[in-house]
């Protein structure tokens, strides 16, 4: 036998050995989830399309998602793979980092594509949420959405249903919930398996500490969906509905024409005083609000005056703006001991809290006003709003207010292209509440739909 036949040999010797022992790794992978696992973390029987696991955070979402991949690959039932998380950092951080941990050595990620090679030649691509047009010319047999409530650009989804088209195609969804239209049409659709949950199921293997800290939001809307991971219905009578909020978000604003920083300040510094409202918000170039930036918490004068100067600075506000009736010149005061240079505006004004914040509740209604990001604290606020008993903590809700009223958006009309410009104007409901007028709009509080015609004093906009 020659040298290069010898060395032929060899090298099959040690690919047959490798691929033994990735086979052997593989199997212990697979063999220590199916002990760890609880039973709801395993793939479910049955003819299921969707598996859509609801959970809280903490449960083991991802890693239940990134373990039912590698389970469904081991077993020869997907061979092209999609993962699509919110973001490329999530994507990579979270996502296939889950997916590399769950499979082992037998695959490999190629990161300046998101391209994944598993051992036994199945093909996984990454994709973001923020590429609507990603998946236009795959096609998939699996699909992982990972945070799909979380998404910026929901259509991604029904762009993924187009390319999930080859034999036995499924796919998997884990999430924190969120009351959209979308995650309830998936919901509600018969070839779904829902798996629910909450963090406290997976208590064994989180931080104690973390566990005792949740103890705040116990009780709360944000507590409910977060850590017990329901599926909320919007509240009777609230000015701001959820679906408002998720339906006009955004990845990033227009160009700006305006910017102001808004300020609440506590009353009292000690642990059960309130939070200190702080909210960026912005006027578009196309008349729409966009809400910036939640900087609220407790903290003392200094500590809230300089947050709320380097947000000026970072985001080149026009002015800090405030309340005096909540704080007199004090505000004034501090923000000038921080930063002379910076405009403080004081908004004064004698309506309650709910005539002050009904109109920016109609600007929300009517797609004015977009949120940049997710806003969890200030977004339970709005749609927990209980202002006309003054009920629980508005910090933030009070903030955004005073923001939003500063800049305006009634004064811009924006017209619809070839629509005639429908008018609108506050409509008395004959339960006593008063909301934008449009034809036939149902009433937030009682439901009770408006007239077909409103012929009263108007504002000219569409909205």
């Amino acid at each position: 036998m020659n040298l290069r036949t010898q060395i032929a040999q060899a090298r099959r010797q040690l690919a047959s050995q490798a691929r033994t022992l990735s086979r052997s790794l593989d199997v212990g992978r697979a063999a220590a989830w199916l002990a760890t696992a609880r039973p709801e973390q395993l793939l479910p029987p049955g003819p299921w399309r969707t598996w859509f696991i609801r959970a809280g955070r903490g449960w083991g979402k991802t890693v239940t998602g990134a373990q039912a991949v590698a389970t469904l690959v081991r077993a020869g039932l997907a061979r092209r793979i999609a993962i699509v998380a919110r973001t490329e950092d999530d994507l990579r951080n979270v996502a296939i980092a889950a997916l590399q941990d769950a499979y082992g050595p037998g695959l490999h990620y190629y990161p300046a594509t998101h391209r994944l090679v598993f051992a036994n030649g199945a093909i996984g691509f990454g994709f973001s949420a923020g590429q609507p047009d990603g998946p236009r010319g795959y096609e998939f047999d699996l699909v992982w959405f990972d945070e799909l409530a979380a998404f910026p650009n929901p259509e991604i989804y029904d762009q993924f249903q187009f390319a999930l088209r080859m034999p036995g195609a499924r796919q998997i969804i884990t999430t924190t919930p969120r009351p959209t239209p979308l995650i309830r049409a998936i919901l509600a659709d018969p070839t779904t398996h829902e798996t629910t949950g909450r963090t406290s199921d997976n208590a064994v293997n989180l931080d104690r500490g973390s566990l005792v800290s949740y103890g705040q939001y116990e009780g709360t809307r944000l507590g409910r969906q977060e850590l017990e991971g329901e599926l909320l219905d919007e509240l009777d009578g609230g000015l701001w509905k959820a679906s408002w909020i998720d339906g006009n978000r955004v990845m990033a604003p227009p160009e700006l024409v305006r910017t102001v920083v808004a300020i609440d300040p506590a009353v009292g510094t000690g642990r059960g005083s309130h939070e200190v409202g702080i909210v960026v918000a912005a006027k578009g170039i196309d008349g729409h609000a966009f809400v910036l930036a939640d900087l609220s918490g407790r903290m003392g004068p200094d500590e809230w005056a300089r947050r709320a100067a380097h947000a000026a600075r970072f985001w080149g506000a026009d002015a800090l703006v405030a309340e005096p009736n909540n704080g007199g010149d004090l505000i004034r005061t501090v923000i000038e001991g921080v930063d002379s240079t910076l405009r403080y505006k004081a908004i004064r004004s004698s309506a309650s809290k709910v005539r002050r914040a009904e109109p920016i509740a109609g600007w929300y209604e009517l797609g004015r006003v977009h949120h940049v990001d997710r806003f969890d604290l200030l977004e339970d606020q709005l749609v927990t709003a209980n202002l006309e008993h003054d009920e629980g903590p508005n910090d933030r809700l009070d903030a955004l207010v005073l923001a939003l009223t500063e800049l305006e958006l009634g004064a811009s009309a924006v017209d619809e292209p070839g629509v005639i410009p429908w008018q609108y104007g506050v409509w008395p409901c004959v339960c006593g509440h008063p909301f934008y007028w449009k034809p036939n709009r149902p009433c937030p509080k009682c439901g009770t739909p408006a007239a077909a015609t409103y012929d009263a004093p108007i504002n000219r906009s569409t909205g």
